[in-house]
């Protein structure tokens, strides 16, 4: 399973945790402006914006998991199992396939509005990209500094929500997320205050028990709900140190170590990576399961008016530096 966030001092940051059992090698890839995209039932895009984020390149194209283009616009698809549901190609729509969605939307669009209004005309079809990599499962949260919107392809059709808390998990669908936190309003960053009784008298004996209750395990609908308190009331300095370290902190309130989540025997769900992307300098950083130093890319470092894909590897040994 999977988190998504967003967060804002005087940049905004947009990442995720990857939580899975395995690995498909997936890189810190730049696709440059000129680099041809390629749709299988809508015209090709020879130009576009600039893209920098995660991916797994299958036959010399980008199979983004997340990622943000050099306008601010930034998208991430998370696992919906049973409940995401692609269709047969639609006349009269703009058809594109589930792997195809997020360079068509960061390719060519800058705001959450501009997107919401294009969404309007498309259908996500059941084209997979090939044997070797079939559709995931997916929604998405797609994220400018100032709006954020969930987009699920369920059996209904296309959903579209305006997302507030600016956090996706996986299932449920994402209004019963966000309604759930209905039944978490009395928690507070702030001591308790005494309700039980007028005739008793009570000791708030430790720091943080207002937060009493927030959900701790990691399921989808917990991590909802504790990864949506965690960023709304986390404080941090505006610098890009402070900043990126706040939202690595957010997400690994939500993070997922080897042995807890047992998908098959032997096999685990971990959170095989973090990423944190500042938008507006258009940076991205990562750490791994095995690695908690902070490496960072940045795009405009590369040529962005070129035609050939930049991935770097991940660097997952963990990185430890001696004093003595």
């Amino acid at each position: 399973m999977c988190t998504g966030a967003n967060y804002t001092t005087r940049d905004h940051y947009f990442g995720r945790n990857l939580d899975l059992e395995f690995s498909y090698n997936e890189t810190v890839t730049v696709t440059p402006r000129n680099f041809p995209f390629e749709f299988r039932k809508t015209d090709p895009m020879r130009t576009h914006h600039a893209i920098i984020g995660m991916a797994t390149i299958a036959d010399g194209y980008p199979l983004y998991y997340d990622a943000t283009n050099e306008k601010g616009l930034s998208m991430a698809g998370l696992n919906f199992p049973e409940n995401a549901d692609y269709k047969p190609e639609v006349a009269g729509k703009t058809n594109i396939t589930p792997f195809e969605f997020i360079p068509w939307i960061l390719g060519q669009f800058e705001t959450v509005g501009e997107v919401k209004a294009a969404l309007e005309t498309i259908s996500l079809v059941d084209i997979s990209f090939s044997v070797d990599f079939p559709l995931s499962p997916l929604h998405w949260i797609i994220s400018d500094r100032t709006a954020s919107i969930t987009v699920e392809s369920v059996k209904e059709g296309l959903k579209v929500y305006d997302n507030p808390v600016g956090v996706l998990t996986n299932n449920p669908t994402f209004d019963i997320q966000l309604f759930n936190l209905n039944n978490f309003m009395h928690l507070s960053k702030n001591p308790p205050e005494k309700h039980f009784s007028d005739e008793l008298e009570f000791d708030v004996y430790s720091r943080g028990m207002g937060a009493i209750g927030l959900p701790g395990d990691l399921s989808s609908a917990s991590r909802f709900v504790k990864v949506a308190f965690t960023k709304m009331n986390s404080v941090s300095g505006d610098s890009e140190s402070e900043s990126i370290s706040q939202f690595f902190q957010i997400l690994g309130s939500v993070a997922q170590q080897r042995g807890c989540v047992e998908v098959s025997p032997g096999k685990f769900e971990i959170t095989i990576y973090s990423s944190c992307c500042n938008t507006d300098k258009g940076i991205y950083y990562y750490t791994t399961y095995e690695n908690s130093q902070v490496t960072g890319i940045d795009m405009h470092k590369e040529d962005l008016d070129g035609t050939d894909l930049v991935d770097y590897p991940l660097i997952k040994g963990q990185q430890i530096r001696m004093e003595n």
